[in-house]
């Protein structure tokens, strides 16, 4: 495969991403998928999915994990509610992340990604240390399965990531890498967090945001790829210096408006593809 193929964030039954004949519509070659819901997850729909696949000429490259009761309404919903962190919900949560890591494994991929939440910025604080170990945690099961672990860049700034991944001390941790979040979260420059981060990230989202007026505090805004602040010409030759060469998949988060979403996809794989070859030149 080419070096930066272009892909979509993809569902079945669960999530934001686009359906499959979507993404075959739009003829990308790869994909990374929401985890379908728990009763979907056999290894009969597995086979039928590996299938599909191969008949659509698509290669699967990430298995996200997503949970029942996770909301993105504003930031503190967000870390009060998202990922492994909050801990009333991380016993069940880590038990059926390992489940999603395990369905991915009958789909034949290496690669398993989460918003893992809100981890504090107080090293001592003991939600840091429990969140440590359930990051090992899952990381050795994952290991198991001869899989990575990929965090999605966005609730922390590129200082705090390098810290959380050192302390967790597990060779199968990485990144993957969302421009567009670190604007959203108010979290730091987009490019500057990626040459910083840039040894650990092996996977990347392509999305676009434009700044809150009080970052951190309140959302930025989700806009079109190239409409935001993020400059999509120099997040790719950021991406080249950095050594990265995985897909590139585009993230669109606008499910309940699926024309718009294909419409808008369609417009960033153009994009994306003017860039690519004039960066790659």
């Amino acid at each position: 495969m080419d070096k930066w193929p272009i892909g979509v964030f993809a569902s079945v039954d669960a999530g934001l991403g686009v359906k499959l004949e979507v993404a075959k519509e739009l003829g990308v070659p790869t994909i990374q998928l929401h985890a379908p819901h728990a009763a979907s997850r056999t290894k009969a729909n597995a086979e039928a999915f590996v299938k599909r696949l191969d008949q659509l000429g698509i290669q699967l490259t990430c298995v996200f994990g997503g949970f029942e009761g996770e909301s993105y309404a504003d930031i503190p919903t967000v870390a009060s509610t998202v990922g492994l962190v909050p801990p009333a919900t991380r016993t069940s949560r880590t038990k059926e992340l390992k489940e999603i890591a395990d369905f991915a494994r009958l789909l034949g991929c290496k690669v398993v990604g989460l918003h893992i939440g809100f981890v504090p910025h107080d090293t001592k604080d003991p939600l840091y240390r429990q969140t440590l170990d359930v990051t090992r945690d899952v990381c050795d099961h994952c290991a198991k399965n001869g899989q990575s672990l990929h965090l999605e860049t966005g609730q922390e700034s590129a200082d705090s990531l390098l810290q959380f991944i050192h302390d967790v001390e597990r060779p199968n941790l990485f990144i993957n890498f969302d421009p567009a979040n670190m604007i959203l979260y108010g979290t730091g420059e987009p490019i500057a967090a990626l040459k910083k981060v840039g040894r650990f990230v092996k996977s990347i989202h392509c999305k676009d945001g434009k700044w809150s007026p009080e970052p951190g505090k309140t959302w930025g805004q989700e806009v079109p790829l190239g409409q935001g602040d993020v400059g999509m010409e120099n997040y790719l030759r950021t991406l080249k210096e950095i050594g990265y060469d995985g897909p590139l998949t585009i993230e669109r988060e606008i499910p309940q408006e699926p024309e718009r979403q294909k419409a808008e996809i369609g417009h960033a794989i153009r994009l994306l593809t003017d860039i690519r070859k004039k960066v790659l030149a």
